[in-house]
């Protein structure tokens, strides 16, 4: 795999990434803890920023194809700082999802190779939920 190396700066950002979750997690359990929700979103955005660069954070954010979710999670992200959590989180976590629904069929690839987890989402109820979102990417002939 030549193009994706692990170098210092990606373990960094993962790291940065992580931790943005946690802490966003931590804010969520603790009652939409004002604090806790901002520290997570701003370390969230700069594990993403340092992990794929600063161009390629701007150019995905500013595509025209997630505007609508950019708004969104940063109008989320601006609600969330200035100690309207609720409402903000509520609003980030949609935007969220319509900027990353994309890589949602990778993610789900992933987690039917992970040996535990794999076995228990082949199981024929969640096959038929997962196969709801599944498009045909097939070109017609």
């Amino acid at each position: 795999m030549v193009g994706f190396e692990i170098n210092d700066r990606r373990k960094i950002g993962i790291g940065l990434t992580g931790f943005g979750v946690l802490f966003s997690f931590l804010g969520i359990i603790f009652f939409f803890d004002k604090g806790l929700l901002a520290m997570g979103n701003i370390l969230f955005v700069a594990g993403v920023m340092v992990t794929i660069g600063m161009k390629s954070t701007i150019s995905f954010f500013l595509n025209p194809h997630n505007y609508k979710g950019s708004i969104l999670f940063g109008a989320g992200f601006v609600l969330v700082l200035i100690g309207w959590a609720v409402v903000g989180m509520v609003i980030e976590t949609y935007g969220f999802f319509l900027l990353f629904s994309g890589f949602l069929p990778t993610v789900v690839v992933f987690l039917y190779r992970v040996p535990v987890l794999g076995r228990l989402l082949q199981q024929p109820v969640l096959v038929s939920f997962f196969d709801r979102f599944r498009t045909d990417r097939r070109v017609p002939v």
